[in-house]
């Protein structure tokens, strides 16, 4: 499922107050790194990943197998920050970050 313009535009916005979750070194993934990306996703649907990378061609092929591994879609790059989406309709609402933005901007 790839995201409309309007989706990315949407999850930028959101996006934008969240603090990174997972943090990937130059040591690649760990297996605590891979399960708390999945967890990360599946509960929040919407995260940052901070990426400890200083060369951006490594960043840029750390991004490919972290949507590789996880079936995430690359929402934005921001300097060493990825913004990753994957959808989860069992996604806990308090968790989600779409949903709960959801929900705070549907009810004013």
């Amino acid at each position: 499922m790839s995201l409309s313009s309007a989706q990315k535009k949407a999850f930028r916005s959101i996006g934008h107050h969240l603090q990174p979750i997972v943090t990937v070194s130059e040591n690649g993934l760990s297996e605590g790194a891979l399960q708390e990306l999945e967890r990360a996703l599946r509960d929040h649907e919407l995260i940052k990943v901070k990426l400890a990378l200083p060369e951006r061609d490594d960043r840029r092929a750390m991004i490919e197998e972290l949507i590789q591994l996880s079936g995430a879609e690359l929402v934005q790059t921001l300097g060493k920050v990825a913004l990753l989406y994957r959808h989860n309709p069992k996604a806990n609402p308090k968790l989600s970050n779409i949903q709960r933005a959801e929900d705070h901007h549907g009810r004013h």
